[in-house]
């Protein structure tokens, strides 16, 4: 079984989890960069690629939230997620696809949903780079099973 990206980012998001502590009731704040960026495992990626966590899934939200960046040409292994996931382009010009279905091009303000067990990747276009929030749900304690990377006839493939 592969461990989660966002998973494995947890442990930085326990930084933030003294927020955790705090009575329920209470509103928390994670304040801008109190989280360290990562990069993206060469295993699970291909090119340059920053993950920021943002949020780890707990008792109250069963979603992790992530926004990752992808330099021109990067992209991510095929992989699926067991309870879906919502990715919301923040920037630039990516591509994304489904098994057997065509590549699509995604731009800034664009909403990807991923079906739970659905095979797909993501990435940005071969010239710009892309920046997505990835919203992730967890089905006991993982929200992805990562598979082989995409290859370059793949990715080419429009």
């Amino acid at each position: 079984m592969k461990t989660s990206l966002y998973c494995a980012l947890c442990a930085v998001s326990l930084q933030a989890g003294a927020a955790e502590a705090q009575p329920e009731a209470a509103q928390q704040v994670a304040r801008a960069g109190s989280q360290p960026s990562a990069a993206g495992p060469a295993e699970y990626f291909t090119g340059r690629v920053r993950v920021d966590p943002v949020w780890p899934a707990n008792a109250h939200i069963n979603a992790s939230g992530g926004v990752v960046t992808f330099e021109p040409g990067a992209r991510s292994a095929w992989h699926t997620h067991p309870a879906g996931q919502r990715l919301l382009v923040m920037s630039g010009v990516g591509l994304t696809q489904e098994w057997g279905k065509p590549v699509q091009e995604i731009r800034t303000g664009d909403t990807v949903w991923c079906p739970p067990g659905v095979k797909h990747w993501h990435g940005a276009a071969p010239g710009t780079a892309v920046s997505h929030l990835a919203v992730t749900g967890t089905v006991n304690g993982k929200n992805v099973e990562w598979m082989e990377k995409v290859s370059d006839e793949q990715y080419g493939a429009r």
